[in-house]
């Protein structure tokens, strides 16, 4: 028989999941939300680039009616601003895609581990970059050009 004392340990004790080394089901549900929640974040701020960006022209930008030229320069001004948007959003739904990469791996059980090493990525990793794939040693090796980008879709 459990005394009162090992009973209220048993029931407040965290739930760590086998599968997701290290992190409990509460940390889990914490992290599934932030990845969400950004995604969300991310596809609204698109979808707002996008009607900025892909106005037809500088007249129905600018609520502008008249039929007075445009200056070259301003015509270049406008292709900038639009390359750099439509590059913002390109980078943007990268993101969103590694978000639902994460959500999988979540599914899976294997969410927080790196997928290069199979060793446990760092919380405070995953607090900072929620859809992190790899330990932050394996990351600094990618940058530096030492190690290879693993495709996780295979």
């Amino acid at each position: 028989m459990l005394t009162m004392t090992e009973k209220k340990k048993k029931t407040t004790r965290k739930k760590t999941t086998s599968k997701n080394r290290g992190l409990t089901d509460i940390e889990l549900a914490k992290f599934q939300q932030l990845l969400l929640s950004k995604r969300r974040e991310i596809i609204g701020d698109v979808s707002n680039m996008e009607g900025e960006a892909l106005r037809k022209s500088r007249m129905d930008a600018a609520g502008d009616l008249s039929s007075m030229p445009i200056h070259m320069a301003d015509i270049g001004s406008d292709n900038y601003s639009q390359e750099f948007a439509l590059g913002l959003m390109d980078s943007e739904r990268k993101i969103v895609k590694e978000i639902d990469k994460a959500l999988s791996r979540m599914e899976k059980g294997s969410y927080g581990i790196c997928i290069a090493t199979g060793n446990p990525i760092p919380k405070a990793r995953l607090k900072a970059k929620p859809w992190a794939k790899y330990s932050i040693e394996y990351a600094e090796k990618l940058e530096k050009g030492l190690a290879e980008e693993i495709n996780e879709d295979s």
